[in-house]
């Protein structure tokens, strides 16, 4: 495929998304449609619908659309998106929009216009930052909120977890390298690797298959880091999903590894990750949990907007609502207090999120021991996406009188 032809490909797959349909569920029945195309277009297609996503309103206002900030914004279409991205590129749109082959069509006369001179966007709309949201994400974020921002509007940095179980950190960097994947220390963490060099040869490699590396961020390795784990523990992770969390739980000492999710499907896959990396994980079902506890220390890495992680799932920037906010908001509320009901004594309750927003955060806390005056806060501390890893919250608790 040529350049131009990848740019109408995005195009035809933004429609899509844009009337509401999931960008992975049509990148993935694109691919299906043509079979033409080769690993490298197919991930060239990817990187230009995912560099529309993160950056869907002022690539649209520099395509001369815009409206709701929504991925289902009628007064937007793909075509603007993508005139928007090569804008932002400073590549001229009429190398590409050239109607040659596969190519998209020629410039409209008043898409030639809009090349003469820039559109002033309120704040808000240069940051790619829904308006409804942006006085909360500014208030978290204080003096740091537009540069957060700015970062969310970038690709994520790849980041791997080594199995310390399996191997040391400069094992697994010597392993990596040995099939053409190079990485670095990431300061995050004890176990985190940055990718800095053949992130897309991953999932194939020895070093993946065999266990003795994960996908992971560096910040949801350093809530683990933060835990109070020591050998002997019954440990349960209270909202497993993919068991990212689990697995990373296992590495750190000789413990009792328990994963529950309400949605039991989004751990389908645990079993076999776990056996990759020799651990140890019982899956319990939600009737199975309280029959199980008590835990000595139980994790809540909690439903939330996603806030620090939109690099990588930006439809959520743009499909959230205050609606939506305030239910998960009640969700965490009332998973923090189900989940401190499963704590032993002496044990502890720790609470995360993949968030940078206060009322998820902080707030969420405060409101917990405040109705709980039996439980206490231990330490906290958040991450965010300017330092180089998703946007994350997590807290330790634990009640007045244990020892």
């Amino acid at each position: 495929m040529t350049p131009a032809a990848r740019r109408q490909a995005a195009i035809e797959i933004l429609d899509q998304i844009l009337t509401g349909q999931p960008a992975e569920k049509e990148l993935t029945a694109w691919a299906r449609r043509s079979r033409f195309a080769g690993s490298k277009d197919r991930a060239a297609v990817r990187d230009h619908v995912f560099d529309a996503l993160r950056c869907l309103r002022s690539f649209a206002a520099l395509g001369g659309g815009g409206g709701d900030s929504t991925v289902t914004d009628a007064n937007t279409t793909g075509r603007q998106l993508m005139l928007g991205a090569l804008r932002a590129e400073d590549i001229d749109p009429a190398d590409i929009f050239t109607g040659v082959g596969h190519a998209p069509k020629p410039l409209e006369t008043a898409e030639q216009a809009l090349l003469t001179s820039r559109p002033e966007m309120a704040q808000a709309e240069s940051v790619d930052m829904p308006d409804w949201l942006w006085p909360a994400f500014a208030a978290s974020l204080g003096e740091a909120a537009e540069v957060a921002a700015r970062a969310l509007q970038q690709r994520a940095p790849v980041h791997l977890r080594v199995n310390r179980s399996a191997a040391d950190r400069d094992t697994a960097i010597a392993a990596l390298a040995e099939e053409g994947i190079l990485t670095e220390t990431h300061p995050a963490a004890d176990t985190a690797l940055s990718v800095t060099e053949g992130a897309r040869k991953i999932r194939n490699s020895s070093a993946y298959l065999t266990g003795l590396v994960e996908l992971q961020d560096a910040a949801s390795q350093a809530v683990i880091e933060a835990l109070p784990l020591a050998d002997g523990q019954r440990v349960l992770d209270y909202c497993a999903g993919g068991g990212g969390k689990s697995l990373a739980i296992a590495a750190r000492a000789k413990l009792a590894v328990f994963a529950h999710d309400i949605a039991p499907q989004r751990m389908k896959d645990l079993p076999e990750r776990a056996d990759r990396a020799g651990a140890a994980i019982t899956v319990l079902a939600p009737d199975d949990v309280a029959a199980k506890a008590p835990f000595d220390l139980v994790l809540c890495d909690a439903p939330c907007s996603g806030s620090g992680s939109w690099r990588r799932a930006p439809e959520g920037k743009w499909r959230l609502t205050q609606a939506r906010l305030d239910e998960l908001c009640q969700i965490q509320a009332q998973i923090l207090q189900d989940a401190s009901q499963l704590v032993g004594p002496g044990g502890t309750l720790a609470y995360a999120t993949c968030s940078m927003l206060n009322v998820e955060n902080g707030d969420q806390v405060a409101a917990f021991l405040a109705a709980n005056p039996d439980w206490q806060l231990q330490q906290d501390h958040g991450w965010q996406v300017q330092d180089g890893t998703d946007g994350f919250y997590v807290a330790v608790l634990s009640r007045f009188g244990d020892d």
